[in-house]
C-alpha cells in the first residue's frame, strides 16, 4: 500500500491511500517564515500584557491586540504542517519567551549607567514580564496544543471539507484553556484584584480572542488556501491520500 510520510506526529494513519488526509513537508521556505511570524507576534504579545487596559467597564490587557493572531498562525500551521510540525513552532515560541525573560531580567538587575534615570521606568514596564511569562507560558502551552491537537483530529474526520468547523471549533477550546490560565495567573500582577474583575477580566478576553479569529476567517481561508497551493509537498500528499478513481466511481449511487 502506497504511503506518504506522517508528518503530523499524532501516531494515527495520517497520508494512507484513501483517508484524505493530507500535510506538507517543512522542508519549505514557508514553513519557517509561518513560524518566525507566530514566535514574533508572541514576543510582542508577552511585552504588551504587562499593561491593563480598560475600555469602560470591560478589563483586558495589551496582549489583546496581537495574541489572537498567534492562534490564527497556529491554525494555519495545523491545518497545513500536522500536529508535529505546530508542536515544533509552539515550543520554539516558548523558548523564545524564556530568552526574552530572561534578557529583559538581567538588564533590569545590571548597574545602571551614570545618567541614566528611567530605571524605575523600565522595571515597571518590563520587570514584570517574568511574572507575565509564567501565566503565558502556561496558558500559552496549554491553549496551543489543544487547539492544534482539535484541529488536526476534526481534520481526519473532515478531510478538507468543512474548514470553518475545523478553524472555530479548535479555536474555541484552545482558547478557553488558554485564557483561563493566564488571566487566574496575570490579572493580580497587572493590578486586577477583585474576584468580580477577574472573571471580567477572564470572560472578555475569551470572547474577544475568539470573536476576533471567527471575523479574521475571511483572512484565514485564503491564507490556508495560498500555502496549500504553493507547497508541492501538500498536493503530493493529497493526490496520494486521495482514493483511487475505481473506487470514487464504484461508491456513486
Amino acid at each position: 500500500m502506497s504511503r506518504v510520510r506522517d508528518t503530523d506526529g499524532t501516531g494515527g494513519a495520517a497520508g494512507r491511500r484513501g483517508d484524505g488526509v493530507a500535510w506538507a513537508s517543512t522542508g519549505t521556505g514557508i514553513y519557517p517564515v509561518v513560524v518566525t511570524l507566530f514566535c514574533s507576534l508572541l514576543l510582542l504579545s508577552n511585552i504588551g500584557a504587562t499593561k491593563g487596559i480598560q475600555f469602560g467597564p470591560f478589563l483586558t490587557d495589551g496582549g489583546a491586540f496581537l495574541f489572537p493572531l498567534t492562534y490564527v498562525l497556529g491554525d494555519v500551521l495545523a491545518e497545513v504542517y500536522g500536529f508535529r510540525a505546530t508542536r515544533r513552532a509552539i515550543l520554539t515560541g516558548f523558548a523564545v519567551s524564556l530568552l526574552a525573560s530572561l534578557s529583559f531580567w538581567l538588564v533590569s538587575i545590571s548597574p545602571a549607567a551614570p545618567g541614566y534615570t528611567n530605571q524605575a521606568a523600565f522595571d515597571a514596564v518590563l520587570g514584570v514580564v517574568p511574572r507575565i511569562l509564567l501565566a503565558s507560558v502556561c496558558g500559552y502551552l496549554i491553549g496551543e496544543f489543544l487547539n492544534s491537537f482539535v484541529l488536526v483530529r476534526l481534520k481526519r474526520r473532515t478531510r478538507e471539507r468543512h474548514l470553518w468547523a475545523r478553524l472555530i471549533g479548535s479555536t474555541v477550546v484552545g482558547e478557553f484553556g488558554d485564557t483561563l490560565v493566564f488571566c487566574l495567573l496575570a490579572g493580580p500582577a497587572i493590578g486586577i484584584s477583585t474576584a468580580g474583575d477577574l472573571a471580567n477580566y477572564t470572560a472578555l478576553g475569551f470572547a474577544y480572542k475568539t470573536g476576533l479569529e471567527i471575523v479574521l476567517l475571511p483572512v484565514t481561508y485564503p491564507v490556508i488556501a495560498w500555502i496549500k497551493k504553493r507547497e508541492p509537498s501538500y498536493a503530493a500528499a493529497l493526490a496520494a491520500t486521495a482514493p483511487p478513481r475505481s473506487t470514487a466511481r464504484a461508491s456513486r449511487p
